[in-house]
This record gives structure tokens, C-alpha cells and sequence, in this order.
């Protein structure tokens, strides 16, 4: 037992030693998940806030349409392209995206009436099919500013109204969707793109060949091997971690130590699929199409770029099955809703199911050459 555990510490300190010199490895494995944290959270940084790409096309001499288009310059809510000055340019803006809608002040609009001492006139929202609810969205906002102004010149009878109340329950954003997501990107890739390129490799230059001709054996194999890639995993969700935290403010609710248990399983369950699929394949094109096969539906799937409850109902039960899937939904329970061992005990039973189909699917593909 002795001569079997200094077999395996030696080549798990092997194995980690051989990943932090590989540059490949570590930009893969730690960088490349930490270009995409950036990247995302970055899109998800305003979250709550509404805005919306704008032409403001004046075709008024009022004063308070003047007023009206200095006031949506510097409007939080409207981003006015100050470019366009036509209706023209603005159609054509509209038609590859470029604004959401274009806001015309006619000729009189903002003019005092006759008998009256307050502005009038009719502003009009233009806006393309494909963004009919940002109009829609756009013009209640644009009625709401003029029934402030209405309010001043014109007693208003409002009979029914309504109010909004916050609950006080925090709720997610979708940076916290981001960052498990993320997470779970990172575990994929290191428990499954590492083994497949690593061991076609070490197969072709004939060193897994060499190992077998020692009296090493195929768990002890595995076992170094699941050693070093936790310790290089803890490493690179550590990255993650301290980078929403210090950046994007990430709050951790739930208890350290279950969130490092549960990556540390996490990792053991994905990094199996690795070794079946690295195990198996004798040269990289073998293992390059199949790790992509077995993979991208998970990523697309399990919840990683955008939560699970915006698929079908019958596709939600199908991918609430995928490995990957427990992963990515007990990583946000823990982290951003603050749910214990016990809560996630579901997700860890179904990782610990899948463990146990995929070693053994392992053990029976894996071979020295």
C-alpha cells in the first residue's frame, strides 16, 4: 500500500509539473476562461439598466423642442447617434441595426396653441419590425416624460393607477448566471480537452507504452492523474473566483468549504470523460472530433452561456441529464443563493452516478498505446 501511494504522488507531482511548463496547457486552462469572464461580465456590468440607440431627427423651431433634443443628449436612457440628421439616414441605420428606433418632432411640435399657455404637438416613434418591443418600450417611456410635463399645465384625473412595490428578496443577475457558467466552462475544459490532447500525445511519442512495461497500474495511472488535475483545477477556479470578486463585485453566499468539495467532485466527474475519451483514442484525429462531439452539447445545454429555464420544457428534462448540467446548477446554489451541503446533495448524487458509469467506461477503453 505504501509502495502504491508513493506511486501515485510521483506521478501526480509529475503530471502537475508538466502542466505549468506546458504555456499551451496554462493559457487554455486558466487565461482563456479568464478572457471570457472579461468579455461576459463586461456585457452584464449594467445589468438593470435600460437603454437604447436613437435618432432624434428635429424638424421643429420651438424652444422646447430644442430643449427636448439637448435633454436626450444627455439622457442615461437614450444614446442619440448625433450623426444623423435625416430620416433617410436614420431608415437605413435601422435596417442593419444600428439604432433601435428614430424619434421625429414634426414641424410644430412644442408650439404654444392659441388660448393656451402650454407647448403641444405629437412626437413619432419610427422603428423596423424585427425591434417592435424596444418601440414599444421606448414610446411608454417618451409618454411617461410628457405626462410629467401635461401634469404641470393641466390638472390630470386619474381614477385608476398603479403602483410598484419592491418584494425586498434578493434575486440573480445575470452575472451570477455568467460566472457558474463560466466556472463550469472552465471544469469542462480542463477535465476533458486536457486528457485529450495529453495522452494521443504521450501515446505517439510512446511513453504510455514505457509506463506499462513498469509495474504502474491502470488506476494508479488515473488516480495520479485526478490528483494533479484537482490541484491545477483548484488553481484555475481560484483565478476565476478572485477576479469576479476584486472586478465585478461577486458576493459569495454559500460556505467555502462545499464550494470547494463540490468543484473538487466536479472535477473528478468531468475529468473522467477525458480519460475514456484521451484513453481510448490512439492519435489526435481520433480524439479532436470526438471530444468536440461529446462536449459542445453540453456547453450549449447544461446552462453554461444562458440559463436553462429559457429552453422547452421537454428540453430542460433531457439536459437536466447531461454531466455538466449539476456541475453549472450547484455552482450557482452555492455561490450566489447561498445553499448548503445538504441542498445540493441532488447534484452531487447525480455526479457521483455519472462518475461511476464514466470511470468504468474508462477503465474498459484505456489503453498504453
Amino acid at each position: 500500500m505504501r509502495k502504491s501511494l508513493y506511486t501515485i504522488t510521483t506521478f501526480a507531482r509529475l503530471n502537475a509539473k508538466r502542466f505549468f511548463r506546458d504555456k499551451l496547457a496554462i493559457f487554455f486552462t486558466i487565461v482563456f476562461p479568464l478572457m471570457f469572464l472579461f468579455v461576459f461580465g463586461a456585457l452584464t456590468k449594467n445589468n438593470g439598466s435600460v437603454s437604447f440607440n436613437v435618432a432624434v431627427i428635429n424638424q421643429s423651431s420651438s424652444s422646447y423642442a430644442k430643449n427636448f433634443v439637448d435633454q436626450a443628449k444627455t439622457s442615461k436612457i437614450l444614446k442619440v447617434d448625433k450623426k444623423t440628421t435625416s430620416l433617410d439616414q436614420a431608415t437605413e441605420k435601422m435596417k442593419r441595426s444600428q439604432l433601435d428606433a428614430t424619434i421625429v418632432l414634426p414641424n410644430g411640435f412644442g408650439d404654444v396653441l392659441k388660448g393656451s399657455n402650454y407647448p403641444s404637438g405629437q412626437a413619432v416613434v419610427y422603428y423596423n419590425e424585427n425591434a417592435q418591443q424596444g418601440a414599444q418600450t421606448l414610446t411608454s417611456i417618451l409618454q411617461q416624460q410628457f405626462d410629467v410635463v401635461n401634469a404641470q399645465h393641466i390638472k390630470l384625473v386619474t381614477p385608476l393607477s398603479v403602483v410598484a412595490q419592491s418584494t425586498q428578496a434578493p434575486s440573480l443577475n445575470r452575472f451570477d448566471y455568467t460566472f457558474s457558467g463560466l466556472l463550469g466552462f472552465s471544469i469542462l475544459g480542463l477535465g476533458v480537452f486536457g486528457p485529450v490532447n495529453v495522452f494521443p500525445e504521450l501515446k505517439k511519442q510512446g511513453i504510455l507504452r514505457r509506463f506499462h512495461t513498469t509495474p504502474l497500474r491502470v488506476w494508479q495511472y488515473f488516480v495520479a492523474n485526478v490528483i494533479s488535475q484537482g490541484f491545477v483545477g483548484l488553481f484555475a477556479i481560484a483565478a476565476l473566483f478572485m477576479s469576479s470578486v476584486a472586478i465585478f463585485h461577486l458576493h459569495m453566499k454559500g460556505s467555502y468549504f462545499t464550494f470547494i468539495f463540490f468543484v473538487l467532485l466536479s472535477i473528478f466527474t468531468i475529468y473522467g470523460i477525458g480519460l475514456a475519451l484521451g484513453g481510448w483514442a490512439k492519435n489526435e484525429r481520433q480524439a479532436a472530433p470526438l471530444s468536440n462531439l461529446v462536449t459542445f452539447p453540453m456547453l450549449f445545454l447544461s446552462g453554461t452561456f444562458f440559463p436553462r429555464y429559457l429552453m422547452p420544457d421537454w428540453l430542460q428534462t433531457v439536459s437536466g441529464y447531461l454531466p455538466l448540467t449539476p456541475v453549472v446548477d450547484g455552482i450557482r446554489l452555492i455561490v450566489t443563493e447561498g445553499k448548503g451541503f445538504l441542498d445540493v446533495l441532488p447534484q452531487m448524487g447525480l455526479l457521483l452516478g455519472w462518475s461511476v458509469i464514466i470511470y468504468l467506461v474508462a477503465f474498459r477503453v484505456f489503453s498504453w498505446e
